[in-house]
């Protein structure tokens, strides 16, 4: 689901990505340059001369923004401070997303908690407005104390999400079996803070604290790898575009979904009693 509402923040841009005319070229820029915050009415603010950017998050209103431009494929790091203390009820999000009601859409979403209490990392796919593909972790560190890595490699292959580059999570093209992999809908990345107090936290149960408010997360060091519109396979020369999981990074991340993986829709039998999707039969 597109929530122009929701997902999370950046800052500090390094940009790889191929023109149109097929060269492979690099540019540098700050946050200012590369996205437009789109919402929030001055709670989203870009500091330091483009090298960190904050979002907030009140009872009023969230915050978010948009890049300036779509890509089809693309290998995304982003730097994140979650929301500290009692962040129960709130949303932080960072997605790649199409638009509209058969839209594809990669999420990472960070769901606040309880303070003390362990943030709930939650990531899914939507392949032509379909998602349900969900997948959550708890992390093993604090992410409200310091700056943590989090990207998304999309790519022909597969989505792999990362977190301070241990991979955590694969959806691997399986088209050849019939099962749908969004490789035809450029993406935007849209990235907001906002408040879920009806879902985020135990089901709703908690509600947010506005007396904490205002809630901030904060941004820095972003870099993206894309293939810009038009789509050119003459971008395959680049790695990431091919690249995947070797032996070592699937041990990696069984061994991550092992420990700190709390709900895998492909497991989930009560919620799929005429069968799990297609794909999980071969993950």
């Amino acid at each position: 689901m597109l929530y122009m509402a929701r997902k999370a923040v950046i800052i500090s841009v390094v940009v790889s990505f191929l023109m149109k005319n097929t060269k492979a070229s690099t540019t540098t820029g700050n946050f200012s340059q590369e996205f437009d915050i789109t919402w929030g009415d001055g709670r989203g603010k870009i500091l330091d001369n483009g090298q960190l950017l904050t979002l907030s998050l009140d009872k009023t209103s969230g915050s978010g923004f948009q890049s300036k431009n779509q890509s089809l494929f693309g290998n995304i790091d982003m730097q994140m401070k979650l929301v500290p203390g009692n962040s129960a009820g709130t949303v932080t999000s960072f997605y790649l997303s199409s638009l509209g009601s058969t839209h594809d859409e990669i999420d990472f979403e960070f769901l606040g908690n309880l303070s003390g209490d362990s943030y709930i990392l939650h990531t899914n796919v939507f392949v032509q407005g379909t998602g349900n593909r969900e997948q959550q972790f708890y992390l093993w560190f604090d992410p409200t104390m310091d700056f943590h890595t989090y990207s998304i490699l999309w790519n022909p292959e597969n989505i792999i999400w990362f977190v301070d580059g241990t991979p955590i999570r694969q959806f691997k093209n399986l088209e050849t079996y019939n099962i749908t992999f969004p490789n035809k809908q450029p993406m935007w990345i849209f990235s907001s803070l906002w408040d879920a107090e009806d879902w985020a936290t135990r089901g709703g149960l908690v509600k947010t604290d506005w007396t904490q408010a205002p809630f901030t997360a904060s941004y820095r060091n972003f870099g993206i790898q894309v293939c810009e519109q038009p789509y050119s396979y003459s971008c395959s020369h680049e790695a990431w575009i091919t690249e995947s999981l070797n032996s070592s990074s699937l041990e990696k991340l069984k061994s991550v979904q092992m420990k700190y993986m709390i709900y895998n829709y492909c497991t989930d039998t009560k919620r799929f009693p005429q069968g799990v999707p297609s794909e999980c039969k071969y993950t």
